[in-house]
């Protein structure tokens, strides 16, 4: 398990390695990763948090996650600070004995992510981002 909040680029690569090397039981390993999508107002969005809550509660999603599904190890990371267009944003990466479980965790995790995890997002000339209604709609699936 790992939870990580951190202004750094991250290498998709190498964080499943962290989680593969070494092991002969996992039986899928799923990632997404997310990038910064280029905005109307600017290439650039700018990301804020509040150390310590954030990181407690995207473990709590993480948490979750474990708690539905088996799932063998999960990793976590979440960027802030200025962001430009195309930029990582967001690495989810799942595993499990069975694909079913590591997808439907990943999905999970990224539909809390978007909607409860405490990110407050700026874009480049256009202020404040809210939660975009179809993300919150995206949870319901989850209750």
């Amino acid at each position: 398990m790992a939870v990580l909040v951190q202004a750094e680029d991250f290498d998709v690569g190498a964080e499943m390695a962290l989680i593969t090397t070494g092991r002969a039981d996992i039986g899928a390993l799923v990632s997404f990763t997310g990038l910064v999508r280029e905005m109307a107002g600017g290439s650039e969005m700018v990301l804020e948090h509040y150390p310590g809550m954030t990181e407690k509660a995207l473990e709590k999603i993480e948490a979750d996650a474990r708690g539905r599904w088996a799932l063998q190890d999960c990793r976590i990371i979440h960027r802030y600070g200025p962001l430009a267009a195309g930029a990582q944003i967001v690495l989810v990466i799942t595993a499990s004995p069975h694909r079913a479980a590591a997808f439907e965790a990943a999905e999970f995790i990224m539909d809390f992510l978007k909607s409860r995890a405490p990110f407050w997002k700026k874009e480049a000339g256009d202020g404040w981002v809210d939660a975009r209604e179809a993300d919150e709609a995206a949870l319901g699936r989850w209750t």
